[in-house]
This record gives C-alpha cells, sequence and structure tokens, in this order.
C-alpha cells in the first residue's frame, strides 16, 4: 500500500508527522523545497500544544514515482484542477483521492476523477507552519477529530484503509451526510477564518472580541440560512448542534448565541486562519472556496448574505495591500449591525 500527503504544509506536515510516528509510511508532498529539505534533514518538528520531532518521508512533486493507492489531498483549491488532473494518473485501479481541503471540494474532484475514487473529510483541528519542516500544533490534543464521508461507489475496504490511516492521528467519526459535515465545516471557516483574516487575528480574537462577536453571529445565521435554503442539513460538530446553538430569530437566542462563542471555541481559540498566514506570506488566500462559497450559494438561494460579502471584499482589499492585517478592520462591517 502506497499513500501520500500531497501540500504537505502546516496541516499536512502534522498529520504526516502522527502518522510515521504510529507506524504509517507515507511521503509527505510539497512544492517548497526549503521545507522538504528541512523535513529531510531535522524530520518534522511539531510544538504548541505537543511536543515532537518524527523522521519523515518528504519529497517535491517532481520527485513521484509509481502508483498510489491513497493521496490525503491539501492544497488550496485554487489549484484543484491543475493538481487532481495531474495526481489522477498516480492513482491505482482503486485508489481515493482524501479532500481535506476547504469548502465543498468534492463534486469538484469527482469530475476529474469519478465518484468512486473521491472520499471528503473535514479537519477539526488548527496548525500553523511556524518555519521550514516546523509547525504548531495550535488546537488541544483532546480535541483533535475528523469527520469522513464517502462518495457513490467507495467500497468498505477504500473506507476503512482511509480511516486506519487517519486514525493513527485521532479519531475518525464517519459522516453519511458528508455534505452536511461540508456546510458545518465552511459554517466554522467563514466565521472563525474569515473574521480572524479580517482583523488580522486568531479565532480567539472573534469568539472572544467585544466588537467581533455580534459580527460572528450574524455570519453564522447567514450560512445557515443560505445552507438550509440549499436543502443541507448540517452536520453535528464533534458531537454538538451548531444550528441548535448558534441559530436565533430573536434578540434573546442571539444574546445567547454571543455568550456562547468563547466556551464553543474555548480549545481552539489559538488557531491562526490560513488565509491570514497566506497573506502574511504574500501569497493569494482561499476567499473564494470559503466566504465567497456562502455569497454564491445565497445568490443562487435569494439569501442576502451582507456579511459574508463584506468578509469577502475586506479580505479581498487586505489581499492587495489595499487594507492592512489590523483589528480596526471590523468597524468596516459597523453599518451591517446598527
Amino acid at each position: 500500500m502506497k499513500c501520500a500527503i500531497y501540500g504537505a504544509g502546516s496541516l499536512g506536515t502534522v498529520l504526516g508527522a502522527y502518522m510515521t510516528k504510529n507506524g504509517a509510511e507515507v511521503e509527505l508532498i510539497n512544492r517548497n523545497k526549503e521545507h522538504v529539505a528541512a523535513l529531510r534533514e531535522k524530520g518534522a518538528t511539531i510544538k504548541g500544544t505537543v511536543e515532537m520531532n518524527v523522521p519523515v518521508n518528504a519529497i517535491t512533486p517532481d520527485e513521484m514515482s509509481g502508483k498510489y493507492d491513497v493521496f490525503f489531498l491539501m492544497t488550496k483549491q485554487l489549484f484543484n484542477k491543475e493538481v487532481v488532473t495531474m495526481l489522477k494518473d498516480y492513482l491505482t485501479e482503486d485508489g481515493v483521492i482524501v479532500t481535506l481541503q476547504n469548502g465543498i471540494p468534492e463534486p469538484g474532484i469527482a469530475e476529474i476523477v469519478g465518484k468512486n475514487h473521491t472520499m471528503g473529510c473535514t479537519v477539526e483541528w488548527g496548525a500553523t507552519l511556524s518555519a521550514p519542516g516546523e509547525c504548531i500544533l495550535t488546537s488541544d490534543p483532546d480535541s483533535l477529530s475528523f469527520h469522513m464521508g464517502k462518495m457513490e461507489g467507495i467500497t468498505d475496504a477504500q473506507f476503512n484503509l482511509v480511516k486506519g490511516l487517519l486514525e493513527k492521528m485521532c479519531p475518525v467519526h464517519f459522516e453519511e451526510n458528508l455534505l452536511g459535515a461540508r456546510w458545518s465545516k465552511l459554517l466554522i471557516n467563514a466565521t472563525f477564518s474569515g473574521l480572524g483574516t479580517v482583523v488580522g487575528g486568531v479565532f480567539g480574537d472573534v469568539s472572544e472580541g467585544k466588537d467581533v462577536k455580534p459580527i460572528a453571529v450574524r455570519c453564522m445565521k447567514e450560512c445557515i440560512d443560505v445552507g438550509h435554503a440549499a436543502g443541507e442539513e448540517f452536520a453535528p460538530v464533534q458531537g454538538k448542534d451548531i444550528t441548535k446553538l448558534f441559530y436565533y430569530k430573536n434578540g434573546l437566542k442571539r444574546a445567547f448565541a454571543i455568550l456562547l462563542l468563547p466556551i464553543a471555541m474555548k480549545k481552539h481559540r489559538a488557531i491562526e486562519p490560513s488565509m491570514l498566514q497566506d497573506l502574511k506570506k504574500g501569497k493569494p488566500c482561499e476567499i473564494d472556496a470559503i466566504n465567497g462559497v456562502v455569497c454564491e450559494w445565497g445568490r443562487k438561494c435569494g439569501i442576502p448574505t451582507p456579511v459574508n460579502d463584506r468578509i469577502v471584499e475586506v479580505i479581498k482589499k487586505e489581499q492587495s495591500g489595499e487594507l492592512k492585517l489590523e483589528h480596526s478592520n471590523i468597524r468596516l462591517f459597523d453599518d451591517l449591525i446598527k
């Protein structure tokens, strides 16, 4: 059996370290030659809520050879058409691409490789790449989990193979409602990654910021309204029904949702949004695959998404250099909550 993590950046390096440490043979593939060189020379160093150093097998894409049974896809969705088309030629006859990306990437991947080669997985933890070969795990170890689903045609053998590999790191929960799990993760990313990037901070700056929390619950409500209009049922997140916890139709329930935010995100408060990490490095971020998806489906379903629209607008201005990555950007939402 041959497997690889394609796009082994922050999350992929942490996953690869855990998998390797616990007995799985996995290649960590990344285009960043400096990162790959550091992994080869020093191993994967994981800090933060855990401390470990693990020798790993790291290569660049041009060093790939043979056929793979499993690809864990962790690149940005911006490059999916190009990357997935390339990976298709490296799949075994019953090989699978498991996307751990943000947004709702499975349909697009299935168009290229087929539903019988496509699986989806949501990542319920966060990490930051601090230096070549070094990552900071920003979620508590007891809060780590994956929620995984499969598309039509995936066999039990394929599913169990992937599940066993991911369990080298943390618990894996089967999601019969894969798109519902995706919408739940999209809600979290749109809110905490989106607004975290707006204010240039971490998830805790969103869940605990007095001036950010009212915008956050509005963002969540928009996501839920759009998802329901699209006919999706949101899947539980780590056993919690987020729609019951955070959806509101009156001021009292809205106030409760605001009070609940810091409690719900306590174990993940140190996560730095991947979009913010990209902007700090001068890279384009995947805003169109996160909040942009909410806006797109809102237009399709006739549901207004003013908060998500504004998040997209602000982050694109941050990306172009028109706005700095600073907390005061939350003032640009004042007109939406009056």
